[in-house]
């Protein structure tokens, strides 16, 4: 927590909005996408499944996988309470719908379905194929009925795995214009997916890592992505970590906040 509080106050420092952003793919990135206020259907909708996920109070037994939780002290967790606790947020959600439609995402991967708000979020534009993983069962086994109750499963492919043997199957040849990391967060992990995915990312592709901030070990691994070789621009949301490979573009880092 100590550290969460001084990178966000060091954040605060030294994050702008679109004034001062000189690059014209980021300035009409965080305009037109990040901060576009505008309505949209699919938040309503959004709302919808998260309202059913909050009613849902049954007790599932979660595995764990990633970095643990700072919340349950108990792998028995009712549905509610981790869509309530854990689940990606509402202004996430609508920033990840906005993106997927700005960007025109076609193919997505996404490295932690959980109960699946975030696929969901997604998949709300029609045109968003997803590949989802997630290693626990009955989390997924939730995600599949959320999904099949909001008319999502013809663009969603499920995947019960591990993060690295679903990548491991991953044909040489297959690419992603959207990649969505959110899982297991610890710098060895996350710097070793970075790596293993980059063959899977095209010059376009956006990286999202969830939790940029979330321990020392996380921001460091952003570090190192953001200052890898490959990557041109990289976007500190301060819960985020945004990039893109560009070779076109003059390699550049910018704080925004959103």
């Amino acid at each position: 927590m100590k550290h969460q509080i001084h990178s966000y106050l060091n954040f605060l420092l030294n994050s702008k909005n679109q004034h001062g952003v000189h690059s014209p793919f980021v300035y009409k990135l965080v305009t037109q996408c990040f901060y576009d206020k505008s309505p949209r259907k699919a938040y309503k909708t959004w709302k919808l499944a998260k309202l059913e996920l909050l009613n849902d109070k049954t007790l599932i037994s979660v595995e764990d996988f990633g970095a643990g939780s700072r919340v349950f002290k108990t792998n028995q967790r009712a549905v509610n309470q981790i869509a309530k606790n854990v689940g990606i947020t509402q202004k996430r959600a609508q920033l990840l719908n906005r993106i997927c439609s700005y960007l025109k995402i076609e193919n997505a991967l996404e490295l932690g379905t959980s109960l699946g708000l975030g696929s969901l979020a997604m998949t709300l534009n029609n045109h968003v194929k997803l590949d989802t993983v997630e290693a626990c069962p009955n989390t997924l086994k939730r995600a599949e009925i959320l999904f099949k109750n909001f008319n999502c499963t013809s663009q969603i492919s499920t995947h019960k795995s591990n993060f690295n043997q679903l990548i491991k199957s991953l044909a040489p040849t297959k690419t992603y214009d959207l990649i969505y990391i959110d899982g297991h967060h610890n710098y060895e992990a996350t710097w070793h997916y970075f790596n293993q995915l980059k063959p899977h990312a095209h010059d376009q592709t956006i990286f999202i890592f969830d939790d940029i901030h979330w321990s020392k070990e996380m921001t460091k691994a952003w570090q190192d992505i953001s200052n890898s070789p490959e990557i041109h621009v990289s976007i500190d949301t301060f819960y985020w970590g945004i990039c893109f490979k560009r070779p076109e573009q003059a390699k550049e880092h910018f704080r925004i906040r959103i």
